[in-house]
């Protein structure tokens, strides 16, 4: 029985008017470049004048320090939030890019789905807390994008992220097994849609650490695509020393060094997400 079978049911997800749009990155699998791209895509979306809100879910915290937030400083975290122990705005934290903000996670999130045990609501406390996060903030900062890193796993606090966001967003190493961890977390996306948020979609999938020497890259690059068609985005990551450099600096590769091809890949990315809302909000 899969976490999902363990949730109750009794609830669904709305949508509201006004509120942010929320895209949670998430694959199962880990090093396929999910909080580099959660940090990354954040900071284009930032740049081009969205207010973005990344949400760590990931007990490990990276995207916390590669955004430059001490383990120290992290006195309220998303743990404190999904525990139901602070509003999502004392986990609210500005980073040194303009417009973009986080909200830090720490170990105790790990804990959390012991902690939980079997409450009712505990697939919808990220959902409920993003819901009066707009509202909950005076002056309010009136994001626009939400975006949650997911844990490498298919855990409590991924259902979460799901159960709270609009669309998922996956990016997906180019690798042998890449279409492999894609079904499994497919799956578990129509799991979820069908008990908890019947909205979610798949915003798209971001294919990373291509390397254009490689054939296996270019072969998983092409299986992927006959796979999931349109829904693999044109703009590929590109393996760069710059994008792994970055994190350890507590920075996103954007600011660390925004000439580089990573960045420039990151930034058109951000453009062809912006561009998929349009045609998602012109067909509804």
């Amino acid at each position: 029985m899969t976490v999902i079978d363990e949730i109750y049911q009794g609830d669904r997800a709305n949508s509201e008017p006004g509120r942010p749009r929320i895209i949670a990155l998430a694959n199962q699998k880990g090093g396929v470049g999910k909080t580099t791209t959660a940090i990354n895509l954040g900071t284009a979306l930032a740049a081009i004048g969205e207010r973005v809100l990344i949400v760590d879910l990931d007990p490990q915290g990276n995207a916390s320090t590669g955004l430059g937030i001490d383990r120290r400083d992290r006195n309220t975290s998303t743990y404190d939030v999904l525990a139901g122990e602070a509003p999502l705005r004392d986990a609210v934290v500005a980073t040194a890019v303009p417009r973009l903000h986080i909200a830090a996670s720490t170990m105790d999130l790990s804990g959390l789905e012991l902690e939980l045990g079997h409450r009712g609501d505990r697939a919808f406390r990220l959902r409920d807390a993003i819901g009066v996060l707009n509202k909950d903030i005076d002056p309010p900062l009136d994001y626009t994008y939400v975006l949650i890193d997911c844990p490498p796993s298919l855990n409590l606090l991924t259902v979460n992220a799901m159960a709270a966001a609009d669309a998922i967003l996956v990016p997906l190493q180019c690798e042998f097994f890449a279409l492999e961890g894609l079904s499994q977390l497919l799956q578990t996306v129509e799991q979820v849609r069908a008990n908890l948020n019947p909205s979610l979609t798949i915003h798209g999938i971001v294919l990373t650490m291509f390397d254009s020497r490689n054939n296996l890259s270019s072969q998983v690059v092409a299986d992927v695509r006959q796979f999931m068609g349109k829904k693999v985005y044109d703009t590929m990551i590109p393996r760069n020393v710059r994008i792994s450099e970055a994190p350890s600096y507590g920075k996103p590769v954007l600011v660390y060094d925004l000439k580089c091809v990573g960045s420039e890949a990151y930034l058109k990315l951000a453009t062809e997400v912006i561009q998929r809302e349009r045609e998602l909000r012109t067909t509804h």
